[in-house]
């Protein structure tokens, strides 16, 4: 079960770390297929922004297995710092150090993340793994989840991999991205919809440092 947590969190940093990768970089990516203005929209936006605060909502299905699964959560990002809410698990991160507080068990497990974990946090490092790695269409307009008009980009990986296709559903007037989908190869699709999305949010450090006196009562568990 710790396991399964684990690859939960991962895969909301990594399609959260993608989704900051692609606006990030997308500017190079739409001038190298003749530049789509909603994405060089978007792309401004982030390149602006200073740290993030959003609430979210994920789905995750897999019709192979006949599965699927949804949650809410938060997340606050600034650099490759974060710290995750979500409905059975806070996680922080302050650039070296991951702490991972399991109200269930009433425990916090200390560790450094992998390499590969950390390709996920970190949006410079995504930034070199995706930005010339996608070919960008623009699909239409169509109505978010928030009410709002939005257009949909979708994107595809020019080499093949784990994903086959991101579909980007951005925000027709504040350029603020609505939805992410994210298809893998296993067939399982993540969707991430965005209800609130703040930039600018400078938090602290210590505001991605676990502190013991949040959860006095809780054992700490160092598995570095």
């Amino acid at each position: 079960m710790e396991r399964e947590r684990k690859i939960k969190i991962w895969r909301i940093i990594a399609i959260w770390g993608l989704l900051l990768c692609l606006l990030f970089g997308v500017r190079v990516i739409s001038r190298a297929q003749n530049p789509v203005s909603i994405l060089d929209k978007a792309a401004s936006a982030y390149e602006n922004s200073n740290g993030i605060s959003a609430s979210f909502a994920l789905n995750t299905r897999s019709d192979m297995q006949k599965m699927s699964e949804s949650f809410e959560g938060t997340i606050n990002m600034r650099g490759d710092k974060f710290t995750l809410v979500t409905p059975d698990m806070i996680t922080w991160f302050d650039g070296k150090t991951q702490w991972s507080y399991v109200e269930r068990n009433d425990e916090v497990n200390v560790s450094p993340p992998s390499g590969e974990e950390l390709q996920f946090t970190n949006p410079a490092i995504l930034l070199r793994v995706y930005k010339k790695g996608f070919t960008p269409k623009y699909i239409g307009e169509s109505t978010a989840a928030n009410g709002k008009a939005a257009y949909d980009i979708e994107l595809t990986p020019k080499k093949k991999g784990d994903i086959i296709r991101v579909e980007l559903q951005i925000e027709k007037f504040s350029n603020f991205p609505a939805a992410i989908k994210v298809e893998a190869k296993n067939g399982i699709t993540n969707t991430i919809h965005i209800s609130k999305l703040k930039t600018g949010i400078n938090q602290p450090d210590d505001f991605f440092v676990f502190k013991e006196g949040d959860e006095p009562d809780a054992e700490v568990i160092d598995l570095r």
